[in-house]
């Protein structure tokens, strides 16, 4: 037995002891992962983290040496060892990123954006080297010359431009062309000897550029393409060049004579990327219609089919020794496959497709997340993917936990799907509301209970008896299945209308929904009767709303970009605008303890407001798409914020200090939350049933209970314990 005759050696005795406790139970219950530091690369002013590393926004290249493997994406440039497949840099400055090209020696790369800037970066480093500055609008292509000295780029401007890359000067007036093009310039390509440019457009033809002694001058305009020619690519020999259209064709050309050599036959869906083997005895297609195709250049015949995991495949990129094509999905997926035999080999994963959803688990320890086609969960701490929930889903529009944390409820294309959270597995599918219908369920909402699901279902038409788009709520019931109750089609003035946006409230006695031309709807969810809806002239479409946990306020957004406060106490009189964003705002969410209010718009930032005053407390910048989902953590002191670029971001919105939490982590209840609670908690770890020491009430005092007290050590425990 140790026995401390000092009161404060015994107290720094037990903080040692539940520190180091606190410390072996994270070791063991949380992952390690030897690269989980990327979700901290290039992140934005105020971020913590980022969950995924964006959506493919452009083209992936290797490196002259096949050493490093570069990809686009919609938070910039990341670089791999492509041998190890392993990230060594993420590249960021101007995104998304919508091309990216090595240089001859492979020392530095290029890349174009949506800023309209083409930039230099050196390759080891990812600093910026030069930066050329001419395109008006989003540039779509960059190529080095064979000698390294020149840069061509094509735009959304119906421009390609010549770079000097030793001075950073643009080429003479005399050599900036418009191409000869009725519409944009979206890929340019050099010879191997540096002689000529191909470059294609938005229209059914491309033109063959003389690039030699100095002069540029128009050889020749390839005509066969009966729709857009998106891609085009010279052979090794430069003798040949490959164009793929929106045609579905596959074309090659004789550069010497324009006229066209071979034609492929086979895609059934838009030809978007195209490309030659190393050896010029293969071309390679990748199409809409989810494959990328291997043709014999010699006889034409398709050789290989390599099924994509999409329906929508990026541009491509064959390894320099010509065994592996590296792709890019627009479902998230970057995929090498082996030439030879057809298969995967590598799947590089992170990247997502748009986040339209976001949503913490109770305890605060894991973050979901939905796209195209499932939803993602996320470890908090370490960023790591833990889970990707699957059903048959296109699209997931909405995700939301179950009260008690062991249910994730995704709505989408497919209806509603209930998985485990534990194991991934299917609980339940809710379809038969939908049967014969074009529909999509676009929000929804667990009851306070947790037995309940409210979701907005919505029927794209055609209909005969409507004529237009129309939504319905709908409630089910959990365990069973079985539909509880149809809140009716949705009308305004008589006429039906969409509806973007169904809440409980924290009661669970009443359903608040908003949607186009209306503000919102208050439904009594045991009758399914209206109580009332509010409706101003000045407002256009409700995009999302959130009720404050004491139900006394509602927030509502909408697509001026106006966030309002609704009093529900007072026949639903508008209380507060807040003003801010510059387009409309997408998403709403109070903090628990309803003083703070945050909002995510179509503006690409996230806004936190105090619900109080209306005075806007932080902008965060950092996004390079619309906000499409926020969601406060259950301790108030970060947001999660879900986008288009396909990230998620955690940022620190609250001090401890200034934190009212929705869990009892004073366990002790002396005001303070200190290391006395923790202590109380150690000494209860892995009891069952009712107990303070069991914070989050999941029914047993473990490693969360203990998380949740040591981020708020050291502050007043001013709010009470969460009702189970």
């Amino acid at each position: 037995m140790i026995y401390l005759k000092n009161k404060n050696r015994i107290i720094l005795f037990k903080t040692s002891f539940i520190l180091l406790l606190l410390t072996v139970s994270l070791f063991i219950f949380q992952p390690h992962i030897a690269t989980a530091d990327i979700t901290e690369w290039g992140l934005p002013e105020g971020a913590m983290m980022r969950l995924g590393k964006g959506s493919i926004s452009g083209n992936i290249a290797y490196s002259p040496d096949g050493t490093r493997l570069a990809v686009s994406s919609s938070v910039g440039i990341w670089i791999y060892d492509a041998q190890r497949i392993k990230e060594l840099n993420l590249i960021s400055g101007h995104t998304p990123v919508n091309c990216v090209s090595f240089s001859p020696d492979g020392q530095t790369i290029a890349s174009g954006s949506n800023d309209a800037t083409v930039r230099l970066w050196d390759v080891e480093t990812g600093i910026e080297k030069r930066r050329f500055i001419g395109h008006t609008r989003n540039v779509l292509s960059v190529s080095f010359s064979p000698d390294g000295k020149t840069l061509a780029s094509g735009g959304l401007d119906g421009f390609f431009r010549l770079w000097d890359i030793e001075t950073g000067i643009e080429k003479p007036t005399s050599w900036r062309a418009s191409a000869g093009h009725t519409d944009w310039v979206d890929s340019v390509s050099f010879s191997p000897d540096g002689k000529t440019i191909a470059i294609s457009s938005a229209d059914i033809f491309f033109h063959l550029w003389d690039f030699e002694n100095g002069r540029l001058m128009r050889l020749r305009r390839l005509i066969g393409h009966t729709k857009e020619v998106n891609s085009v690519s010279f052979s090794p020999n430069g003798k040949t060049v490959v164009s793929g259209s929106k045609d579905e064709t596959v074309r090659l050309w004789d550069v010497e004579t324009g006229t066209e050599k071979q034609r492929f036959i086979g895609h059934t869906g838009n030809v978007l990327s195209v490309s030659f083997s190393p050896d010029g005895k293969t071309v390679a297609s990748a199409a809409r219609d989810g494959t990328i195709r291997l043709w014999d250049v010699q006889t034409g015949i398709e050789k290989q089919r390599l099924k994509d995991h999409s329906i929508f495949p990026n541009r491509m990129s064959f390894s320099p020794d010509g065994k592996t094509i590296a792709n890019g999905s627009w479902d998230g997926n970057v995929s090498l496959w082996d030439v030879q035999t057809g298969i995967e080999r590598q799947n590089l994963i992170g990247y997502t497709n748009s986040i339209n959803s976001v949503s913490f688990s109770p305890d605060g320890m894991t973050i979901a997340g939905s796209d195209w086609d499932g939803v993602y969960l996320w470890d908090v701490q370490t960023g790591i993917e833990k889970q990707r929930l699957i059903g048959n889903m296109h699209w997931v529009n909405s995700v939301s936990f179950s009260p008690d944390g062991k249910t994730i409820a995704g709505g989408g294309s497919d209806g509603v799907y209930l998985w485990d959270v534990q194991t991934g597995a299917i609980k339940q599918r809710f379809t038969e509301s939908f049967t014969g219908s074009q529909f999509s369920v676009d929000s929804l909402s667990f009851s306070p209970d947790g037995n309940s699901i409210a979701g907005v279902v919505t029927n794209h038409g055609p209909f005969v008896d409507l004529g237009r788009s129309y939504s319905s709520i709908f409630l089910w019931d959990i365990e069973t299945g079985t539909e509880k109750q149809l809140f009716g089609v949705h009308h305004v003035f008589g006429e039906p209308t969409v509806l973007l946006s169904v809440s409980f409230s924290p009661d669970g006695k009443t359903i608040a929904s908003g949607g186009q031309d209306v503000i919102f709807n208050l439904w009594d969810v045991e009758t399914g009767v209206e109580l009332m809806w509010s409706y101003t002239k000045d407002a256009i479409s409700v995009d999302s709303l959130s009720i404050s946990p004491d139900g006394k306020t509602v927030a509502s957004g909408d697509w001026q970009g106006t966030v309002r406060l609704w009093d529900t106490q007072a026949g639903v009189a508008e209380k507060r605008r807040l003003i801010g964003h510059t387009d409309w705002v997408v998403s709403l969410s109070f903090s628990p303890d309803g003083k703070t209010l945050a909002s995510g718009g179509r503006d690409s930032t996230v806004r936190t407001w105090d619900v109080e005053t209306g005075i806007e407390k932080l902008r965060l910048i950092g996004h390079t798409g619309q906000v499409n989902s926020v969601s406060f953590s259950p301790d108030g002191q970060t947001v999660a914020s879900g986008s288009e670029d396909g990230t998620v971001l955690l940022w620190r919105v609250m001090q401890k200090d200034d934190v009212t939490f929705p869990f009892n982590v004073d366990v002790n209840s002396d005001g303070t939350v200190n290391i006395q609670d923790l202590v109380s908690v150690a000494a209860k770890l892995g009891q069952t049933g009712t107990s303070n020491a069991d914070v989050n009430g999941d029914g047993v005092v473990n490693i969360q209970d203990l998380v949740l007290i040591a981020g708020a050590l050291e502050t007043d425990a001013t709010a009470p314990s969460l009702d189970p």
